[in-house]
Formats: structure tokens, C-alpha cells, sequence
């Protein structure tokens, strides 16, 4: 019914008298389709609001069929607004930093004013200044130290080809670094060829100076055809009786880089040395039983593992020591068998002390592991000791054994530096 309001009129043809000019009246195009377009536009404007009608009510019968409550999906839909808000304002947050820094920059490079120009150089050196400053406290502290001086060491290189010996001479050193807090130090030198590590040398120690003269040679056993391979490391160290040996510096040289044909004599910056981490030498386990109505202290040495390898064959010989100390002084020693080419081994052997029982608060058992050797001196591998004086596993076992009378308690210890043992046993003598 709408339509025929905008049907096409037809043309209405009047009479035509005789000898009259004939007119023919036709429709304006013009008014035609204005009202066609106004009738297209009204029809996709009620097509559109049809749609969205439809879509509308689609969305709505959907959201009917979600099992929640109008207030949760209220409040799903109010922090989902919230999430996308945030992530809107971060982004456009970090954009405008991105602007200043640009800005920022372009200033520093071409901005020139009158400060800049009085002072360039200033403004040049703080730039490499904010440079520096990128660095961690932490490598700022080791390019301090790394920039301090910690002295030079004068020493010899003299290789013997027909008798294939290698002769190192620490002659003297100078200008050390103080270590200790009245202004010096005790040095001494340990010579080594690495990587064997199971020879090694030690100058004597010099108290209190920092320019001491040692005069001492070391002799080292090389094949000329193994020498390329190894590396000489003269390490200077302040010499400390009651605790760990402090590293002032080092000097390494590696044989394959200096002329063996003619006799070295030279002075050498000392390097920082390489702070290396803990060796680990093995553990040990050990029994201790005490009977006090007979005065009676067994030990058992039942086994050790992972020891260090001291041997060329990449295995050791090793065999127990255990000494019974009173304030210092030995009172009886004790060892096991030697286990052959093993860093695994199995003793099982006990050992019987008479100490009564007032005296067991003032003595002390070390036990220490060494690695037999049939031309040359026998090498500590590790050491302990156990008393009511030690700390740590030593102290808790001695207790534990004294908490049970006539019971054999066993108990694991990690192997530690002879000299750190012996310098904590002198420290405790020191005490009395």
C-alpha cells in the first residue's frame, strides 16, 4: 500500500482540435527521483534498525542463558572496562617516556647553549663519567683493587737440557701490598708447575716487611718434549698463623710463550690471583667409642671416598694418621694400613686410647689422610679433628659419643686443608 504512492503517473493525453498544435504532458525527472532516493534511504534506515533490533534481542537471549546473576556479569563486564583502560594508559605512558628520552637525547647532541660552550670539555667528561657509572658497585670495587698495586717479584728460569731439570729461582720481591693491620706483611712464595699441582714449593716466610729478599732455587724434574704444555705459577702469600693464608698475588707464565735457551732474570707486576673455589678432597668416616669405667677411647677409621687425586694415574695411595693432642702437644699416634691405587677405601680398623675420664675435655683427636709415596714425602690429602674444643660435625660427634657411653657412634666428615686445620689447632692453644 505504501508503494502505490510513488507509482510512475501516466500521461494524460487531452483532445486534439483540428489544427491545433499537439502537447504532450510528461512527468518532471527531477521530482521522480527525489522520491525514489527518500523512498531507498527510509528503507535501509528500517532495515538497519530492523537489524540492530534482531541483533539486539539475540544478544539478550544469549545472556538470559548464562547461569550468573545480572549484578556478576555487571561486575565481569566493569573490570573488563578497567583492565582495557590500564593497558591503554600504560601504553601511552610508556609512548610519551619514549618522546622525552628522544628529545632528551636530541638536546644533549645538538642543543648548544652558553654553558656548553663555556665549559665543552666539563660537559665531555661528564658524559664519559655517566659512562662509567654504568658499572655495578660490585666491578667498580674490583677495578679499584685491580688498579692498586700489589707489588713485583724478581725471580730466574733456567732450564738444564741435558739433565731435563728446570731450575726456578725466587730471588726477591718489593713494594707489597700491606695486609695486616699494622702496615705489613709476612710474605713467603709457593711455586708450582701447573697443572701438576701435587708438587710443590714453599719459600720461608719473612715477618713484617714488604720488601723481602729470599735467595731461594727450586728444582723441578721436566721433560723438554712436556715443558711446552705447562704453565710456572709463582703465587705470594701474607702469612697468617691463625687462619687461612691470604693471596697477595701472583705471577703466571706460561712455558711455551719465554726462550728456555739462555738463563731468565727479570722483575713482573704481581696479577690478582684467580680467587678459585674450595678444592673438595674426600670425606672420611670415622667411629668413636668410649667406655669412662675403663678409661677406654676407640677409634675406628671405617672408610673414605671421593678422595683428591694425587697420583699421576689419576688415583692415590692413601692411608690414615690419628694423633691424640693435650694442649698442644702429641701424646700417641696411630696409622692404618696403605689401600693401593684407590680413592674409595675400605680400613675398618680400630685404634684403643686410655684416657680417663676428667681428661676428656682437653684432648683432641686429629685425624688426617695422606697419600703414601714410596721416593718422596707423603702428601696430606685432608685433615680433621674431633673434641670437645672443635665446632661444627667435630664437636657433634664428640658430643654424641660422650651422650652414649660404650655405644660406637660413626660419623661422616668433609676432608679439609691440613694448614687449615693445623692453623685452628694452634689458635686454640694460643688461647690458653
Amino acid at each position: 500500500m505504501k508503494f502505490n504512492l510513488f507509482r510512475r503517473p501516466q500521461a494524460v493525453a487531452a483532445a486534439e482540435p483540428t489544427g491545433a498544435t499537439t502537447v504532450t504532458m510528461a512527468p518532471t525527472p527531477a521530482v521522480i527521483s527525489t522520491a525514489v532516493d527518500t523512498s531507498s534511504s527510509n528503507n535501509t534506515e528500517i532495515n538497519k534498525n530492523d537489524m540492530f533490533e534482531e541483533i539486539k534481542s539475540k544478544f539478550l537471549n544469549e545472556i538470559d542463558k548464562i547461569p550468573l546473576p545480572p549484578w556478576a556479569l555487571i561486575a565481569i563486564a566493569v573490570v573488563a572496562a578497567l583492565l582495557i583502560l590500564t593497558c591503554c594508559f600504560c601504553i601511552i605512558k610508556k609512548c610519551c617516556c619514549k618522546k622525552k628520552k628522544n628529545k632528551k637525547g636530541k638536546k644533549g647532541k645538538d642543543g648548544f647553549n652558553m654553558k656548553n660552550m663555556q665549559g665543552g670539555e666539563k660537559h665531555q667528561d661528564d658524559d664519559d663519567d655517566e659512562g662509567e657509572t654504568g658499572l655495578t658497585e660490585e666491578e667498580k670495587e674490583e677495578e679499584e683493587k685491580e688498579q692498586e698495586k700489589l707489588g713485583k717479584l724478581q725471580y730466574s728460569i733456567d732450564y738444564d737440557f741435558e739433565n731435563t731439570k728446570l731450575t726456578v729461582g725466587i730471588l726477591q720481591a718489593a713494594d707489597l701490598m700491606s695486609m695486616d693491620s699494622g702496615g705489613t706483611s709476612d710474605p713467603y712464595v709457593k711455586v708450582l708447575l701447573l697443572p701438576e699441582k701435587k708438587k710443590k714449593y714453599d719459600t720461608k716466610v719473612h715477618k713484617k716487611t714488604l720488601n723481602p729478599v729470599f735467595n731461594e732455587t727450586f728444582v723441578f724434574k721436566v721433560p723438554y718434549e712436556e715443558l711446552g704444555g705447562k704453565t710456572l705459577v709463582m703465587s705470594v702469600y701474607d702469612y697468617d698463623r691463625f687462619s687461612k693464608h691470604d693471596v697477595i698475588g701472583e705471577v703466571k707464565i706460561p712455558m711455551n710463550t719465554i726462550d728456555l735457551g739462555r738463563p731468565i732474570e727479570e722483575w713482573r707486576d704481581l696479577d690478582s690471583a684467580d680467587q678459585e673455589e674450595p678444592e673438595k678432597l674426600g670425606d672420611i668416616c670415622i667411629s668413636l667409642r668410649y667406655v669412662p669405667t675403663a678409661g677406654k677411647l676407640t677409634v675406628c677409621i671405617l672408610e673414605a671416598k671421593n678422595l683428591k687425586k694425587m697420583d699421576a694415574c689419576g688415583l692415590s695411595d692413601p692411608y690414615v694418621k690419628i694423633q691424640l693432642l693435650q694442649g698442644g702437644k702429641r701424646l700417641k699416634k696411630k696409622k692404618t694400613t696403605v689401600k693401593k691405587n684407590t680413592l674409595n677405601p675400605y680400613y675398618n680398623e680400630s685404634f684403643s686410647f686410655e684416657i680417663p675420664l676428667e681428661q676428656m675435655q682437653k684432648i683432641l683427636v686429629a685425624v688426617t689422610v695422606f697419600d703414601y709415596d714410596k721416593i718422596g714425602k707423603n702428601d696430606a690429602i685432608g685433615k680433621i679433628f674431633v673434641g670437645s674444643k672443635a665446632t661444627g660435625l667435630g664437636l657433634k660427634h664428640w658430643s654424641d659419643m660422650l651422650a652414649n657411653p660404650r655405644r660406637p657412634i660413626a660419623q661422616w666428615h668433609p676432608l679439609q686443608p691440613e694448614e687449615d686445620i693445623d692453623g685452628q689447632l694452634a689458635s686454640l692453644n694460643a688461647k690458653k
